[in-house]
């Protein structure tokens, strides 16, 4: 456990969450220093643990940095378990469909009765409204938000390649956490905070809703768009492929004469950003049909040494060689389900030079339950109790002592 202060120090949050959205909105607090206690259903925890295919990958991805405490919340002891852990904390975050929790008596006003500092946090399909009653995931916001219909080609909506708009939707409810948290500074009070999928998604084509407001032409896929730079486009190469990216006029130069395409550079039609995007049709041919002949290791070594914007085209399991990312501490140990250990990106920033790593593993089921009892006043014998009841299940090693 590293010693070094974290921002986040001395916040408890209580995560009543499971799959990507909410767990993802735990991790930024938890690397962050938060004490983030996982309240997960006994006898058999998060159902994403158990979940295979695409969705293999999430539990381990999104709660390192908690404790895990598996309650039965069916039962009268595991909701005054529920209740206790709600009055020693500063946020709760919740991402369950609109309404369970109130059912349960933890819904905002349930929740902030028992503690009027609490900072609620809801992490949702839709914000208030006419939807906001309806359930949603990350595609179903993709495809309704305009994401998806920016991604694939005319015709054939196309989800992004990876779970952002539940990832963004964690990131948001983290920001008003902390926002909240500033507040409570001055009013000594709660509040509850609320982020969206949908919401979430249409953030994100803003500035395609934009383009229709101020051309009056509205933004076309982006495998048909009409791009902003003359050279902004991915090219075959002999062997593989690269990016090229010229977005000023004096890359066009550098461009040019690192090519020796003197023809181009004197070429009145090809002077501006501008001009160039309106010869794509002739330009962008002409570059394909000279870049095929190089191979990858060529062209990408030819504009590094140019200085010009380019990126080889990677999948995601390749990520784990880029040396950028072995060399910068980009990496973070993480305990895969079988015990085995793998490597995962840490948060993607810094603070005066620091990132923020691992003080817990992903835990088991319940691996903190008795820990995190005795935080909150229960003697070993009351915890032994419960445990033996069911009410509260995967004893830790501290529970397992308690026990005997």
């Amino acid at each position: 456990m590293s010693k070094t202060a974290l921002p986040l120090d001395g916040i408890r949050v209580i995560e009543f969450c499971h799959m990507i959205m909410g767990p993802s909105c735990g991790l930024i607090l938890g690397d962050l220093g938060a004490d983030v206690i996982k309240v997960e259903p006994t006898p058999n925890g998060d159902n994403t643990r158990r979940l295979a295919g695409s969705g293999s990958g999430f539990f381990s991805a999104f709660n390192r940095n908690k404790r895990s405490i598996a309650l039965d919340l069916k039962s009268q002891e595991g909701m005054a378990i529920a209740h206790k852990l709600l009055a020693s904390a500063d946020v709760m975050t919740e991402n369950f469909r609109p309404g369970a929790m109130d059912k349960l008596g933890l819904g905002y006003a349930g929740a902030s009765k028992i503690n009027p500092r609490l900072i609620y946090v809801s992490l949702k399909g839709f914000l208030s409204g006419p939807y906001s009653s309806r359930a949603a995931l990350d595609e179903i916001a993709q495809m309704m938000g305009g994401l998806a219909y920016m991604t694939g080609p005319p015709g054939r909506p196309l989800r992004a390649g990876a779970s952002v708009v539940d990832m963004l939707g964690g990131m948001f409810g983290a920001i008003g956490v902390q926002a909240a948290l500033r507040e409570r500074e001055k009013t000594g009070r709660g509040q509850a905070v609320t982020s969206a999928l949908f919401e979430g998604s249409v953030w994100l084509v803003a500035q395609h809703m934009l383009q229709y407001a101020i051309t009056g032409k509205a933004a076309r896929p982006m495998p048909e768009r009409i791009s902003a730079w003359g050279i902004y486009d991915v090219f075959d190469c002999s062997d593989g492929q690269l990016f090229v990216g010229v977005v000023t006029d004096t890359q066009w130069k550098t461009f040019c004469d690192a090519f020796g395409f003197a023809d181009m550079w004197t070429d009145e039609t090809l002077s501006t950003n501008n001009k160039r995007v309106e010869a794509r049709l002739t330009l962008i041919p002409r570059l394909r049909d000279i870049f095929k002949q190089w191979t990858k290791a060529d062209l990408e070594a030819k504009v590094a040494a140019a200085g010009l914007p380019y990126a080889p085209i990677t999948p995601p399991h390749e990520l784990y060689d880029d040396p950028h990312l072995k060399e910068s501490g980009a990496f973070l140990p993480v305990n895969l389900p079988d015990g085995r250990i793998s490597q995962i990106p840490a948060l993607p920033f810094e603070m005066d030079g620091r990132r923020f790593g691992v003080r817990r593993q992903v835990p088991g089921i319940g691996e903190q339950g008795g820990e995190v009892l005795s935080d909150i006043g229960f003697s070993n014998k009351e915890i032994a109790a419960l445990i033996e009841r069911g009410i509260v299940g995967a004893p830790d090693a501290h529970a397992i002592k308690a026990a005997e």
